[in-house]
């Protein structure tokens, strides 16, 4: 007899609306803290608990767009972003990335964005591989009361 493992916070991703208004150009109650021309928040649909995005607040989808003031505060925070969650959460190793385009993974190609993402030995299973669920620990909600003070002097 199989088991279900329900992830029902993936359907509002899959009918939700495509196209429309960027969602990094939308306020959001997800964000942790922010610079003058960029903004760290949590990912909506995560890989991990903890997985945060790091967005410059202009919509530019190219590094090259960037201005240098802008690159700085977009650069300062994804550093600053790494040692916030190694200090809340205590991950083993945290990813760091962008994929620029669609051809390299983008799904929001438009806006340049980011990804900060912590791992832990042992996290990985073959559920996302042959399933396209993963397991969150954690609320998201509960994920930002965790990680908002960390977040706070931003």
């Amino acid at each position: 007899m199989s088991e279900n493992l329900w992830a029902p916070w993936r359907m509002e991703y899959i009918l939700g609306p495509k196209g429309g208004p960027c969602v990094f150009c939308q306020p959001s109650d997800l964000v942790l803290g922010a610079r003058a021309s960029a903004f760290v928040c949590l990912n909506k649909y995560p890989f991990a608990a903890g997985h945060l995005l790091v967005v410059p607040k202009r919509h530019v989808s190219s590094l090259a767009d960037l201005e240098d003031g802008e690159a700085d505060d977009f650069f300062r925070l994804v550093r600053a972003s790494v040692a916030r969650l190694r200090a809340a959460a205590s991950p083993d190793g945290v990813n760091v990335g962008m994929n620029l385009g669609k051809a390299a993974g983008a799904g929001i190609e438009e806006h340049l964005h980011a990804h900060v993402v912590p791992r832990w030995n042992g996290d990985t299973n073959f559920l996302p591989v042959l399933t396209d669920v993963r397991v969150m620990p954690e609320y998201l909600q509960e994920t930002k009361k965790r990680l908002q003070p960390s977040f706070a002097d931003l």
